[in-house]
């Protein structure tokens, strides 16, 4: 016999169409919302407070739970793309399952950008600048541009990744110019239901095995590395002096856990609080956290300036936010990483690495190759 809950969810990924909806698969529920009712300026100069401000006027004037979806990049000078839709359906969350590999697609072509040696000399000279004393953490990305001979299946694509892990969270959010942002992330920025937030940062990482002995000896290797506990802890203190001015009884773990995703180890701290202040919105919290020092680094206007200066590409929405916020002030947005920008038959997938004194350009190389898998893998394309 079927289970109603799981065929709501089933239901609303195959109703997923994009260029006019907005999906959200969390652990907590599936979000689908549908057409646009307003959109919200992208360069709005209280974003947060704007956001809450609309809504609010929206449910005085009848709509029962009005809400705001979508995309805020990574850059904090570039605009948002935030809408609120003309209706939502929300369903229990997606389960696992195991589908056939698909086809990929006709007359692919992969080029990775920057080239891989070039990445591999972009690490080195970030290293050069720790040594300088100038920083002390950076994350480095680099991105992969597919182009293929057919239009990219953008609602198969979203199908296999909220099935491939549903511990995880899909997200699928229509940019300016017909674009897509897609992706299946791991890592929570901030939740907020009632008075309850949750942060879930992830720093510290180390690809899966298909040997299951190997695969348990790699877990073991993350969860004692000093290197990789050094730079969660800088991500976790990080998060919670964020959230020390809106929260009250922060519960953070005595040590992180090692969670796994489809291709990633990642070494997880899930943090709980209560808010001091019921007003405070999950948008708000957001922009509070955003960026931590798991997508930016530290200092963090010293690493941006080291990501300018030395990725060969404007990130845009990638390790930007994804996610929604109604007008009790309730909603989920996280981090938007495992993750490309769709636009008919190209897209461009992202993935970093986090660059601290001791890393090695090789072994970061291998990392973010090792990430894009989730969407290699759900385009059924080879690894890199």
């Amino acid at each position: 016999m079927t289970d109603l809950r799981t065929q709501a969810a089933t239901e609303l990924i195959d109703d997923y169409r994009p260029g006019s909806s907005f999906f959200f698969a969390s652990p907590r529920h599936t979000l689908l919302a549908e057409g646009i009712a307003a959109v919200v300026p992208g360069r709005a100069a209280d974003l947060p407070s704007y956001v809450a401000g609309m809504l609010g006027a929206l449910r005085e004037a009848g709509d029962v739970r009005p809400i705001a979806t979508g995309a805020i990049p990574f850059a904090d000078t570039a605009a948002a793309q935030l809408v609120v839709p003309m209706s939502a359906r929300w369903s229990a969350p997606p389960v696992n399952r195991v589908l056939p590999r698909p086809d990929a697609p006709a007359g692919y072509h992969v080029q990775p950008v920057p080239e891989p040696a070039r990445y591999t000399e972009g690490v080195a000279r970030a290293l050069a600048m720790m040594d300088g004393g100038e920083l002390a953490k950076v994350v480095l990305a680099r991105s992969l541009h597919v182009t293929a001979d057919e239009v990219i299946d953008l609602r198969d694509l979203v199908r296999r990744l909220a099935h491939r892990d549903a511990r995880g969270y899909t997200f699928a959010a229509d940019l300016p110019h017909g674009r897509t942002l897609v992706g299946a992330s791991p890592e929570l920025l901030v939740s907020r239901f009632g008075t309850r937030v949750v942060a879930n940062p992830m720093a510290g990482s180390a690809a899966r095995s298909t040997d299951r002995y190997e695969d348990v000896r790699r877990a073991a290797t993350l969860r004692d590395s000093e290197k990789d506990l050094r730079e969660h802890a800088v991500v976790v203190e990080s998060v919670v002096e964020a959230l020390r001015p809106y929260c009250k009884e922060i519960e953070v773990p005595a040590r992180p856990a090692v969670v796994p995703t489809a291709a990633m180890w990642h070494l997880s701290t899930r943090i709980a609080a209560e808010l001091a202040d019921d007003a405070t919105s999950a948008l708000e919290l957001a922009h509070a956290l955003h960026p931590t020092p798991a997508i930016c680094g530290v200092p963090v206007g010293a690493a941006r300036d080291a990501i300018a200066a030395i990725e060969p590409f404007d990130r845009g929405f990638y390790t930007g936010m994804v996610g929604w916020v109604d007008a009790s002030g309730d909603g989920e947005w996280v981090v938007t990483i495992r993750c490309a920008e769709v636009d008919d038959r190209s897209m461009r997938l992202y993935a970093g690495a986090g660059i601290v004194p001791g890393s090695s350009p090789e072994a970061e190389l291998a990392e973010t190759t090792a990430k894009f898998r989730t969407m290699l893998r759900a385009m059924g394309l080879d690894d890199e």
